[in-house]
């Protein structure tokens, strides 16, 4: 690096005290949270730039959750479940009908959360197109002409945030751009199922991953990297499968 200096990452995760005497067991959304932070952690731990302004993390809002989306899946991987998945008492392995009702529950309702979102993000996206020099009087009327714009106006399943309290888009840093939570989650479910079809956990794919994506921070164009990964751009397949919303 540009003052020689080594990466230094640490993860912090709350998990609440157990009662006196008691274990302290992790929920599955705990595990996937610290396999998620994780994620970001090797990001920065591998990170083989020269300067520090675009090293590790330092990426575009819809590149930097790639990397901590991709570990998520790895905490249901059957390699890896073998190795934490156990009884704290006996050992034994979570049993594989506990475990399919667990992935099952997992993908409840996800048809109303990705529509809720989708419907905050296009209506971000549309705020953010609004010219310069254009009046909006009515902020309600606007909304509704932009969700049905897009055919996503249905009362039923209105936008995650709707436009008065739409904190992400107007000062949470995220103008025009919280479509990235779902985008960086096509570029994850995609490049896991893809290396899945080469071996799945290997050293080989390891390594391809952590010298294409994990090394480059932002020093390279991120899509060209990604193709040069994955052979072609990402497409939603691996999404809807992942999201419970398309059979393989």
């Amino acid at each position: 690096t540009l003052l020689g200096t080594k990466p230094v990452v640490y993860n912090a995760l709350n998990i609440p005290k157990p009662a006196e005497g008691q274990p302290t067991l992790m929920t599955y959304d705990e595990v996937s949270t610290l396999f998620h932070e994780f994620g970001h952690g090797v990001h920065g731990l591998f990170s083989m730039v020269k300067y520090p302004s675009v090293a590790g993390t330092s990426t575009p809002r819809d590149f930097v959750e790639f990397p901590s989306q991709f570990h998520e899946d790895y905490s249901l991987d059957p390699d890896v479940l073998a190795n934490y998945a156990k009884h704290y008492e006996t050992g034994e392995p979570i049993p594989q009908d506990l475990l399919n009702k667990m992935l099952t529950a997992n993908k409840f309702n996800s048809g109303f959360n990705t529509t809720e979102y989708l419907a905050a993000a296009l209506l971000d996206m549309e705020w953010h197109s609004v010219p310069a020099d254009a009046e909006i009087t009515d902020v309600n009327a606007f909304e509704k002409e932009a969700l049905a714009k897009h055919g996503i106006d249905y009362a039923p399943v209105p936008p995650r945030y709707k436009t008065d309290y739409f904190s992400h888009t107007f000062a949470g840093g995220y103008s025009a751009g919280y479509y990235a939570y779902l985008w960086t989650e096509v570029l994850a479910a995609d490049s896991f199922a893809y290396l899945q079809t080469k071996g799945g956990i290997t050293r080989e794919n390891g390594d391809t991953y952590r010298n294409l994506i994990l090394s480059v921070g932002n020093s390279k164009d991120l899509m060209e990297q990604y193709v040069e990964l994955r052979g072609q751009k990402p497409t939603t397949d691996a999404l809807l499968v992942r999201r419970g919303l398309k059979y393989k």
